[in-house]
């Protein structure tokens, strides 16, 4: 296993390349007024990609997450360009994280890391039929790319390194999609 990356300082920011926080001042039916703070993204949103390697293996990765500052296991994912869908964007990723494209890419779900204070949605994309391709990524050290039997998904919960509540949510939806029972509302 890598050491973990050495934190050489931290600074309080006020803005920031994806996130900004702002007060909203609202006024419920009842008149009861209150200002809350919610942070607001970048409004591109971000995919969550569900890579099928074949029926059951599902490909995760192990990266470096520097929020709780250790290794995580989860799903690949990332922000949505500028002129990019969601279908585009979870492909680019894939080939930026774990060296595959896919030929068959599907929303299945839409979700929010925490609406009582966040704007940010990130999609959850299926991808099948992958293929090798690479592509140039942002990240700082290659992510290694671990194989997960989906029929296995409640030994992975129990995992130490598996805390992310996207990557958790989205395996679950997938595997319920793939099972047949769940068809995302139109």
């Amino acid at each position: 296993m890598r050491p973990l990356p050495l934190i050489h300082a931290t600074h309080a920011i006020e803005t920031s390349r994806f996130l900004r926080a702002e007060q909203v001042d609202l006024e419920f039916s009842n008149g009861e007024r209150r200002t809350f703070e919610r942070l607001k993204g970048s409004g591109l949103g971000a995919v969550a990609i569900v890579p099928m390697q074949d029926e059951d293996t599902v490909l995760l990765v192990r990266e470096y997450a520097v929020g709780v500052e250790r290794y995580e296991i989860g799903l690949p994912k990332g922000r949505l360009d500028r002129d990019e869908t969601a279908e585009q964007g979870a492909n680019r990723e894939l080939k930026e994280e774990i060296g595959f494209g896919a030929r068959e890419l599907h929303i299945i779900a839409t979700l929010s890391v925490s609406p009582a204070y966040m704007t940010a949605m990130t999609h959850v994309v299926l991808a099948r039929e992958l293929y090798p391709e690479r592509l140039e990524g942002d990240e700082p050290e290659p992510l290694q790319v671990v194989p997960w039997k989906l029929s296995e998904l409640h030994t992975l919960i129990g995992h130490p390194e598996v805390t992310d509540g996207r990557s958790i949510a989205a395996l679950f939806i997938a595997r319920e999609y793939l099972a047949g029972r769940y068809r995302p509302q139109p």
